[in-house]
Protein backbone atom coordinates (compact mmCIF):
# COMPACT_ATOMS: atom_id res chain seq x y z
CA UNK A 1 0.00 0.00 0.00
CA UNK A 2 0.83 3.21 -0.73
CA UNK A 3 1.08 6.85 1.69
CA UNK A 4 0.37 9.89 -1.14
CA UNK A 5 0.62 13.78 0.09
CA UNK A 6 -3.15 14.41 0.66
CA UNK A 7 -2.22 18.46 -0.53
CA UNK A 8 -4.19 19.44 -3.01
CA UNK A 9 -2.68 19.03 -7.38
CA UNK A 10 -3.34 22.30 -9.39
CA UNK A 11 -6.04 19.91 -11.01
CA UNK A 12 -7.81 18.78 -7.65
CA UNK A 13 -8.52 22.30 -6.82
CA UNK A 14 -9.99 23.38 -10.46
CA UNK A 15 -12.03 20.24 -10.37
CA UNK A 16 -13.67 20.53 -6.54
CA UNK A 17 -13.85 24.74 -6.92
CA UNK A 18 -15.44 24.19 -10.12
CA UNK A 19 -17.71 21.53 -9.28
CA UNK A 20 -18.74 22.40 -5.96
CA UNK A 21 -20.05 25.46 -7.42
CA UNK A 22 -21.92 23.78 -10.22
CA UNK A 23 -23.68 21.96 -7.37
CA UNK A 24 -24.44 24.82 -5.03
CA UNK A 25 -25.83 27.36 -8.16
CA UNK A 26 -28.15 24.45 -9.27
CA UNK A 27 -29.39 24.21 -5.47
CA UNK A 28 -29.89 27.69 -5.75
CA UNK A 29 -31.89 27.50 -8.69
CA UNK A 30 -34.14 25.13 -7.27
CA UNK A 31 -34.37 26.58 -3.69
CA UNK A 32 -34.99 30.47 -4.34
CA UNK A 33 -38.42 30.20 -5.72
CA UNK A 34 -39.48 28.36 -2.39
CA UNK A 35 -40.13 31.28 0.06
CA UNK A 36 -41.70 33.30 -2.93
CA UNK A 37 -43.56 30.93 -5.37
CA UNK A 38 -46.99 31.13 -2.80
CA UNK A 39 -46.86 35.00 -2.65
CA UNK A 40 -46.82 35.52 -5.96
CA UNK A 41 -48.45 32.76 -7.53
CA UNK A 42 -51.58 34.94 -7.81
CA UNK A 43 -50.64 36.19 -11.07
CA UNK A 44 -50.63 32.73 -12.45
CA UNK A 45 -53.89 31.09 -14.26
CA UNK A 46 -54.93 28.44 -11.99
CA UNK A 47 -53.19 28.88 -9.06
CA UNK A 48 -54.72 26.87 -6.00
CA UNK A 49 -52.62 25.69 -2.94
CA UNK A 50 -52.37 22.59 -3.86
CA UNK A 51 -51.24 23.17 -7.42
CA UNK A 52 -48.27 25.99 -5.25
CA UNK A 53 -47.31 23.05 -3.05
CA UNK A 54 -47.26 20.58 -6.58
CA UNK A 55 -45.43 23.14 -8.30
CA UNK A 56 -42.38 23.26 -5.08
CA UNK A 57 -41.99 19.84 -4.88
CA UNK A 58 -42.79 18.55 -8.00
CA UNK A 59 -38.37 19.10 -9.23
CA UNK A 60 -37.76 16.49 -6.26
CA UNK A 61 -40.10 13.69 -7.96
CA UNK A 62 -38.23 14.31 -11.41
CA UNK A 63 -34.62 14.36 -9.39
CA UNK A 64 -35.63 11.00 -7.29
CA UNK A 65 -36.54 9.25 -10.93
CA UNK A 66 -33.62 10.35 -12.82
CA UNK A 67 -30.80 10.87 -10.70
CA UNK A 68 -29.57 6.77 -10.67
CA UNK A 69 -29.79 6.60 -14.90
CA UNK A 70 -28.29 9.71 -15.22
CA UNK A 71 -25.45 8.39 -12.90
CA UNK A 72 -25.60 5.11 -15.13
CA UNK A 73 -25.28 7.29 -18.23
CA UNK A 74 -22.19 9.06 -17.06
CA UNK A 75 -20.44 5.91 -16.68
CA UNK A 76 -21.34 4.76 -20.41
CA UNK A 77 -21.16 8.19 -21.98
CA UNK A 78 -18.44 10.53 -20.06
CA UNK A 79 -19.24 12.60 -16.83
CA UNK A 80 -19.00 16.09 -18.17
CA UNK A 81 -21.05 15.01 -21.56
CA UNK A 82 -24.37 14.03 -18.72
CA UNK A 83 -23.52 17.05 -16.78
CA UNK A 84 -23.82 19.43 -19.75
CA UNK A 85 -26.96 17.82 -20.76
CA UNK A 86 -28.53 17.86 -17.48
CA UNK A 87 -27.83 21.39 -16.93
CA UNK A 88 -29.16 22.12 -20.23
CA UNK A 89 -32.59 20.53 -19.40
CA UNK A 90 -32.25 22.61 -16.07
CA UNK A 91 -31.80 25.95 -18.59
CA UNK A 92 -34.85 24.39 -20.82
CA UNK A 93 -36.92 24.22 -17.05
CA UNK A 94 -35.69 27.67 -15.89
CA UNK A 95 -37.37 29.05 -19.10
CA UNK A 96 -39.96 27.33 -19.20
CA UNK A 97 -40.80 28.53 -15.66
CA UNK A 98 -39.73 32.20 -16.65
CA UNK A 99 -42.36 32.35 -19.52
CA UNK A 100 -45.49 30.61 -17.86
CA UNK A 101 -48.58 32.71 -17.01
CA UNK A 102 -50.27 29.69 -15.68
CA UNK A 103 -49.57 27.51 -12.42
CA UNK A 104 -49.70 24.25 -14.79
CA UNK A 105 -46.66 26.09 -16.77
CA UNK A 106 -44.97 26.56 -13.33
CA UNK A 107 -44.99 22.95 -12.80
CA UNK A 108 -43.56 21.58 -16.14
CA UNK A 109 -41.09 24.12 -15.59
CA UNK A 110 -39.85 22.89 -12.42
CA UNK A 111 -40.10 19.31 -13.54
CA UNK A 112 -37.63 19.73 -16.20
CA UNK A 113 -35.64 21.47 -13.81
CA UNK A 114 -35.83 18.41 -11.39
CA UNK A 115 -34.95 16.22 -14.97
CA UNK A 116 -31.60 17.83 -15.04
CA UNK A 117 -30.14 15.00 -12.44
CA UNK A 118 -26.73 15.82 -12.07
CA UNK A 119 -26.19 15.31 -8.38
CA UNK A 120 -24.87 11.95 -8.67
CA UNK A 121 -22.88 12.68 -12.08
CA UNK A 122 -20.71 15.64 -10.24
CA UNK A 123 -20.20 13.21 -7.49
CA UNK A 124 -18.94 10.98 -9.83
CA UNK A 125 -16.88 12.95 -11.92
CA UNK A 126 -15.11 14.57 -8.61
CA UNK A 127 -14.50 11.50 -7.68
CA UNK A 128 -12.76 10.84 -10.84
CA UNK A 129 -10.64 13.96 -10.24
CA UNK A 130 -9.83 13.78 -6.56
CA UNK A 131 -7.16 11.18 -4.74
CA UNK A 132 -8.68 8.94 -2.36
CA UNK A 133 -6.80 10.93 0.57
CA UNK A 134 -8.39 14.10 -0.15
CA UNK A 135 -11.69 12.99 -1.21
CA UNK A 136 -13.54 12.92 1.71
CA UNK A 137 -12.54 16.54 2.06
CA UNK A 138 -13.66 17.07 -1.42
CA UNK A 139 -17.27 15.94 -0.53
CA UNK A 140 -17.35 17.60 2.39
CA UNK A 141 -16.51 20.99 0.46
CA UNK A 142 -19.81 19.85 -1.92
CA UNK A 143 -21.69 19.67 1.45
CA UNK A 144 -20.85 22.94 2.52
CA UNK A 145 -21.91 24.70 -0.69
CA UNK A 146 -25.34 23.08 -0.63
CA UNK A 147 -26.16 24.67 2.80
CA UNK A 148 -24.75 27.71 1.74
CA UNK A 149 -26.65 27.48 -1.33
CA UNK A 150 -29.80 26.97 0.97
CA UNK A 151 -29.42 29.74 3.22
CA UNK A 152 -28.22 32.47 0.39
CA UNK A 153 -31.52 31.04 -1.62
CA UNK A 154 -33.56 32.06 1.11
CA UNK A 155 -32.51 35.53 1.37
CA UNK A 156 -31.93 36.24 -2.40
CA UNK A 157 -35.21 34.81 -3.95
CA UNK A 158 -37.37 37.44 -1.89
CA UNK A 159 -35.36 40.13 -2.78
CA UNK A 160 -35.12 39.50 -6.65
CA UNK A 161 -38.94 38.22 -6.76
CA UNK A 162 -39.47 41.88 -5.41
CA UNK A 163 -37.25 43.02 -8.31
CA UNK A 164 -37.92 41.43 -10.89
CA UNK A 165 -40.63 38.93 -10.04
CA UNK A 166 -41.37 35.62 -10.01
CA UNK A 167 -40.58 35.13 -13.65
CA UNK A 168 -37.34 37.22 -12.82
CA UNK A 169 -36.06 34.44 -10.09
CA UNK A 170 -36.52 32.16 -13.08
CA UNK A 171 -34.62 33.63 -15.38
CA UNK A 172 -31.85 34.62 -13.00
CA UNK A 173 -32.01 30.86 -12.20
CA UNK A 174 -31.35 30.18 -16.49
CA UNK A 175 -28.41 32.66 -16.18
CA UNK A 176 -26.81 30.56 -13.08
CA UNK A 177 -27.23 27.35 -15.76
CA UNK A 178 -25.41 29.30 -18.47
CA UNK A 179 -22.77 30.41 -16.35
CA UNK A 180 -22.69 26.60 -15.27
CA UNK A 181 -22.23 25.22 -18.90
CA UNK A 182 -18.86 27.40 -19.29
CA UNK A 183 -17.11 26.66 -15.76
CA UNK A 184 -17.97 23.20 -16.57
CA UNK A 185 -15.94 23.65 -20.18
CA UNK A 186 -13.36 25.83 -19.49
CA UNK A 187 -13.11 25.08 -15.42
CA UNK A 188 -13.46 21.59 -14.53
CA UNK A 189 -10.52 19.78 -15.97
CA UNK A 190 -10.67 16.76 -18.37
CA UNK A 191 -12.60 13.87 -16.97
CA UNK A 192 -9.84 11.12 -17.00
CA UNK A 193 -10.31 7.02 -16.91
CA UNK A 194 -13.63 6.50 -15.43
CA UNK A 195 -14.03 4.09 -12.88
CA UNK A 196 -16.66 2.96 -10.12
CA UNK A 197 -16.06 4.45 -6.58
CA UNK A 198 -17.68 2.59 -3.87
CA UNK A 199 -17.88 5.50 -1.53
CA UNK A 200 -19.39 7.63 -4.18
CA UNK A 201 -21.19 5.65 -7.01
CA UNK A 202 -24.48 3.35 -6.67
CA UNK A 203 -24.02 -0.04 -6.71
CA UNK A 204 -26.94 -2.65 -8.14
CA UNK A 205 -25.29 -5.55 -5.91
CA UNK A 206 -25.43 -3.84 -2.91
CA UNK A 207 -28.80 -2.17 -3.12
CA UNK A 208 -30.95 -4.70 -1.59
CA UNK A 209 -28.37 -5.16 1.37
CA UNK A 210 -28.21 -1.59 2.04
CA UNK A 211 -32.40 -0.87 2.30
CA UNK A 212 -33.20 -4.05 4.17
CA UNK A 213 -30.97 -2.73 6.85
CA UNK A 214 -33.26 -0.92 10.04
CA UNK A 215 -30.30 1.58 11.29
CA UNK A 216 -30.23 3.15 7.37
CA UNK A 217 -33.72 2.67 7.08
CA UNK A 218 -34.41 4.89 9.76
CA UNK A 219 -31.83 7.46 8.41
CA UNK A 220 -33.40 7.55 5.07
CA UNK A 221 -37.39 7.94 6.65
CA UNK A 222 -35.32 10.83 8.55
CA UNK A 223 -34.00 12.59 5.40
CA UNK A 224 -37.56 12.05 3.88
CA UNK A 225 -39.27 13.14 6.93
CA UNK A 226 -37.39 16.60 6.96
CA UNK A 227 -37.58 17.85 3.60
CA UNK A 228 -41.39 16.79 3.79
CA UNK A 229 -42.37 19.17 6.05
CA UNK A 230 -39.54 21.62 4.30
CA UNK A 231 -41.66 21.93 1.54
CA UNK A 232 -44.62 21.60 3.60
CA UNK A 233 -44.68 24.78 5.29
CA UNK A 234 -43.57 26.78 2.68
CA UNK A 235 -46.49 26.46 1.63
CA UNK A 236 -47.82 28.82 4.42
CA UNK A 237 -45.07 30.41 5.84
CA UNK A 238 -44.50 33.12 3.43
CA UNK A 239 -48.23 34.97 4.17
CA UNK A 240 -47.48 34.22 8.06
CA UNK A 241 -44.76 36.97 7.81
CA UNK A 242 -47.21 39.06 5.91
CA UNK A 243 -49.36 38.69 8.95
CA UNK A 244 -46.40 39.63 11.09
CA UNK A 245 -46.27 42.63 9.14
CA UNK A 246 -43.22 41.68 7.31
CA UNK A 247 -42.82 43.78 4.26
CA UNK A 248 -42.23 41.45 1.01
CA UNK A 249 -39.21 43.22 0.13
CA UNK A 250 -38.08 42.28 3.98
CA UNK A 251 -38.50 38.94 3.83
CA UNK A 252 -35.09 37.97 2.92
CA UNK A 253 -34.10 39.81 5.58
CA UNK A 254 -36.25 37.60 8.09
CA UNK A 255 -34.86 35.29 7.28
CA UNK A 256 -31.14 35.93 7.31
CA UNK A 257 -31.68 36.95 10.92
CA UNK A 258 -33.53 33.27 11.34
CA UNK A 259 -31.22 30.95 9.59
CA UNK A 260 -28.20 32.55 10.74
CA UNK A 261 -28.95 32.49 14.58
CA UNK A 262 -29.99 29.16 13.90
CA UNK A 263 -27.10 27.86 12.14
CA UNK A 264 -24.89 29.55 15.13
CA UNK A 265 -27.03 27.45 17.70
CA UNK A 266 -26.85 24.62 15.87
CA UNK A 267 -22.46 24.59 15.72
CA UNK A 268 -22.05 23.38 19.24
CA UNK A 269 -24.87 20.84 18.95
CA UNK A 270 -22.64 19.41 16.41
CA UNK A 271 -19.84 19.47 18.32
CA UNK A 272 -20.98 17.77 21.46
CA UNK A 273 -22.74 15.11 18.78
CA UNK A 274 -19.62 14.16 17.29
CA UNK A 275 -17.20 14.94 19.94
CA UNK A 276 -19.05 12.54 22.85
CA UNK A 277 -20.41 10.14 20.26
CA UNK A 278 -24.46 11.26 21.06
CA UNK A 279 -25.66 11.18 17.50
CA UNK A 280 -28.59 9.89 18.31
CA UNK A 281 -29.48 11.92 21.49
CA UNK A 282 -29.15 14.92 19.04
CA UNK A 283 -30.88 13.49 16.16
CA UNK A 284 -33.64 12.79 18.48
CA UNK A 285 -33.55 16.08 20.14
CA UNK A 286 -33.51 17.87 16.53
CA UNK A 287 -36.87 15.98 16.00
CA UNK A 288 -37.98 16.79 19.09
CA UNK A 289 -37.60 20.56 17.97
CA UNK A 290 -39.41 20.26 15.01
CA UNK A 291 -41.59 18.73 16.12
CA UNK A 292 -42.76 21.39 18.95
CA UNK A 293 -42.22 24.47 16.58
CA UNK A 294 -44.93 23.20 14.25
CA UNK A 295 -47.49 22.57 16.55
CA UNK A 296 -46.68 26.04 18.19
CA UNK A 297 -46.71 27.56 14.70
CA UNK A 298 -50.24 25.46 14.05
CA UNK A 299 -51.61 27.51 17.51
CA UNK A 300 -52.62 30.68 18.08
CA UNK A 301 -49.41 31.48 19.73
CA UNK A 302 -47.43 31.52 16.40
CA UNK A 303 -48.03 35.63 16.33
CA UNK A 304 -45.62 38.67 16.22
CA UNK A 305 -42.38 37.45 17.81
CA UNK A 306 -43.48 33.83 18.15
CA UNK A 307 -43.62 33.61 15.08
CA UNK A 308 -39.69 33.88 14.89
CA UNK A 309 -39.30 31.82 17.91
CA UNK A 310 -41.05 29.05 16.10
CA UNK A 311 -39.42 29.06 13.19
CA UNK A 312 -35.63 29.91 14.72
CA UNK A 313 -36.62 26.12 16.81
CA UNK A 314 -37.78 25.02 13.84
CA UNK A 315 -34.40 25.90 11.71
CA UNK A 316 -32.28 24.97 14.64
CA UNK A 317 -33.40 21.54 14.33
CA UNK A 318 -33.78 21.19 10.55
CA UNK A 319 -29.89 22.60 10.55
CA UNK A 320 -28.62 20.00 12.93
CA UNK A 321 -30.33 17.09 11.58
CA UNK A 322 -28.58 18.42 7.74
CA UNK A 323 -25.28 17.84 9.55
CA UNK A 324 -25.59 15.19 11.46
CA UNK A 325 -27.70 12.84 9.03
CA UNK A 326 -25.15 12.23 6.55
CA UNK A 327 -22.10 11.52 8.97
CA UNK A 328 -24.69 8.43 10.84
CA UNK A 329 -24.87 6.91 7.08
CA UNK A 330 -21.02 7.30 6.79
CA UNK A 331 -20.81 5.57 9.94
CA UNK A 332 -23.31 3.05 9.66
CA UNK A 333 -23.12 2.31 5.63
CA UNK A 334 -21.03 -0.98 5.29
CA UNK A 335 -17.20 -0.70 3.87
CA UNK A 336 -17.45 -0.12 0.40
CA UNK A 337 -21.01 0.51 0.62
CA UNK A 338 -21.54 3.92 1.48
CA UNK A 339 -21.77 5.45 -2.20
CA UNK A 340 -25.07 2.82 -2.50
CA UNK A 341 -26.09 4.14 1.00
CA UNK A 342 -26.23 7.69 0.16
CA UNK A 343 -27.50 7.34 -3.25
CA UNK A 344 -30.61 5.60 -1.41
CA UNK A 345 -30.94 8.58 1.21
CA UNK A 346 -30.58 11.13 -1.62
CA UNK A 347 -33.52 9.51 -3.37
CA UNK A 348 -35.25 9.46 -0.06
CA UNK A 349 -34.59 13.12 0.35
CA UNK A 350 -36.11 14.34 -3.37
CA UNK A 351 -39.28 12.36 -2.97
CA UNK A 352 -39.67 14.00 0.57
CA UNK A 353 -39.58 17.13 -0.89
CA UNK A 354 -42.35 16.25 -3.92
CA UNK A 355 -44.51 15.07 -1.16
CA UNK A 356 -44.27 17.64 1.06
CA UNK A 357 -44.99 20.35 -1.58
CA UNK A 358 -48.11 18.17 -2.23
CA UNK A 359 -49.33 17.36 1.17
CA UNK A 360 -48.74 21.04 2.25
CA UNK A 361 -50.72 22.25 -0.58
CA UNK A 362 -53.60 19.75 0.05
CA UNK A 363 -53.95 20.83 3.43
CA UNK A 364 -53.55 23.90 2.65
CA UNK A 365 -56.32 23.70 0.06
CA UNK A 366 -58.69 21.49 2.19
CA UNK A 367 -57.99 23.36 5.94
CA UNK A 368 -56.13 26.14 5.95
CA UNK A 369 -52.89 26.77 7.21
CA UNK A 370 -53.19 25.52 10.67
CA UNK A 371 -53.67 22.47 9.24
CA UNK A 372 -50.48 22.23 7.34
CA UNK A 373 -48.30 23.03 10.66
CA UNK A 374 -50.77 20.73 12.50
CA UNK A 375 -50.66 18.05 10.28
CA UNK A 376 -46.53 18.26 9.89
CA UNK A 377 -46.62 18.33 13.26
CA UNK A 378 -48.20 14.78 13.93
CA UNK A 379 -45.98 13.51 10.83
CA UNK A 380 -42.71 14.35 12.98
CA UNK A 381 -44.45 12.82 16.07
CA UNK A 382 -44.54 9.50 13.89
CA UNK A 383 -40.98 10.18 12.75
CA UNK A 384 -39.68 10.69 16.57
CA UNK A 385 -41.33 7.03 17.59
CA UNK A 386 -39.66 5.67 14.51
CA UNK A 387 -36.11 7.03 15.03
CA UNK A 388 -36.57 6.11 19.47
CA UNK A 389 -35.66 2.43 18.83
CA UNK A 390 -32.60 3.24 17.14
CA UNK A 391 -29.78 1.88 18.21
CA UNK A 392 -26.94 4.15 19.17
CA UNK A 393 -24.34 4.84 16.30
CA UNK A 394 -21.31 3.64 16.84
CA UNK A 395 -18.02 5.58 16.55
CA UNK A 396 -16.76 4.60 12.81
CA UNK A 397 -15.40 6.15 9.90
CA UNK A 398 -14.53 4.94 7.04
CA UNK A 399 -11.19 5.00 5.65
CA UNK A 400 -9.66 4.54 1.89
CA UNK A 401 -6.56 2.86 1.45
CA UNK A 402 -4.60 2.86 -1.86
CA UNK A 403 -3.10 -0.60 -3.19
CA UNK A 404 0.27 -0.14 -5.01
CA UNK A 405 -0.39 -0.84 -9.03
CA UNK A 406 1.70 -4.50 -8.78
CA UNK A 407 0.11 -5.89 -5.76
CA UNK A 408 -0.47 -9.50 -6.81
CA UNK A 409 -4.13 -10.59 -7.12
CA UNK A 410 -3.67 -13.52 -5.91
CA UNK A 411 -1.96 -11.80 -2.15
CA UNK A 412 -5.64 -9.62 -2.43
CA UNK A 413 -6.92 -12.25 0.28
CA UNK A 414 -4.28 -12.64 2.84
CA UNK A 415 -3.90 -8.86 2.54
CA UNK A 416 -7.79 -8.38 3.56
CA UNK A 417 -7.53 -11.05 6.51
CA UNK A 418 -4.50 -9.08 7.71
CA UNK A 419 -6.04 -5.92 7.00
CA UNK A 420 -9.56 -7.37 9.31
CA UNK A 421 -6.79 -8.66 11.77
CA UNK A 422 -6.04 -4.89 12.91
CA UNK A 423 -7.52 -3.90 16.15
CA UNK A 424 -10.45 -1.62 15.75
CA UNK A 425 -10.51 -2.43 11.83
CA UNK A 426 -14.50 -3.50 11.82
CA UNK A 427 -15.11 -4.40 7.81
CA UNK A 428 -12.10 -4.60 5.09
CA UNK A 429 -13.93 -4.66 1.21
CA UNK A 430 -10.62 -5.18 -0.89
CA UNK A 431 -11.73 -4.16 -4.71
CA UNK A 432 -8.83 -5.15 -7.19
CA UNK A 433 -10.08 -3.16 -10.22
CA UNK A 434 -10.08 -0.24 -7.99
CA UNK A 435 -6.48 -1.13 -6.49
CA UNK A 436 -8.14 0.21 -3.00
CA UNK A 437 -8.99 -1.27 0.26
CA UNK A 438 -12.05 0.06 2.34
CA UNK A 439 -12.09 -0.34 5.92
CA UNK A 440 -14.48 0.51 8.30
CA UNK A 441 -12.81 1.51 11.65
CA UNK A 442 -13.52 2.20 15.41
CA UNK A 443 -11.29 5.23 15.87
CA UNK A 444 -11.39 4.73 19.45
CA UNK A 445 -10.33 0.97 19.30
CA UNK A 446 -7.94 1.28 16.09
CA UNK A 447 -4.43 0.28 16.43
CA UNK A 448 -3.29 2.98 14.26
CA UNK A 449 0.48 2.01 14.40
CA UNK A 450 -0.31 -1.94 13.32
CA UNK A 451 -2.22 -0.27 10.57
CA UNK A 452 0.94 1.97 9.26
CA UNK A 453 3.14 -0.92 9.89
CA UNK A 454 0.96 -3.10 7.53
CA UNK A 455 0.75 -0.43 4.97
CA UNK A 456 4.33 0.25 5.07
CA UNK A 457 4.96 -3.75 4.68
CA UNK A 458 7.23 -4.66 1.75
CA UNK A 459 6.40 -8.22 2.13
CA UNK A 460 2.96 -8.05 0.72
CA UNK A 461 4.34 -7.55 -2.64
CA UNK A 462 6.17 -11.29 -2.06
CA UNK A 463 2.83 -12.80 -1.14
Amino acid sequence: MRKVSALLLGSERRAISGLAGLYATRMLGLFMVLPVLALYADNLAGATPLLIGVALGIYGLTQAVLQIPFGVLSDRLGRKKMIAIGLLIFLLGSVVAALADSIAGVIVGRALQGSGAVAAAIMALLADQTREQVRTAAMATIGISIGVSFAVAMVLGPWLAAWVGLSGVFWVTAMLALCSLVVLWKWVPAAPRRVRHRDVSMDRKQFKSVIRRPDLWRLDLSIFALHLVLMAIFVVVPFRLLEAGVALEHHGLAYLGVMGVAFVAMVPLVIVAEKTYRMKAMCLLAITAIMLSLFGLGTPASSGLWLFAWLLIFFTGFNLLEATLPSMISKLAPAGAKGTAMGVYSTSQFLGAFLGGTLGGALAHYGGQDAVFIGSALLSLGWLVAMWKMPPPPPLSSEVIALDDDTHDAALDALMLRLADVAGVEDVMVVPEERLAYLKVNRKQLDQDALSRLMASPSRKEE
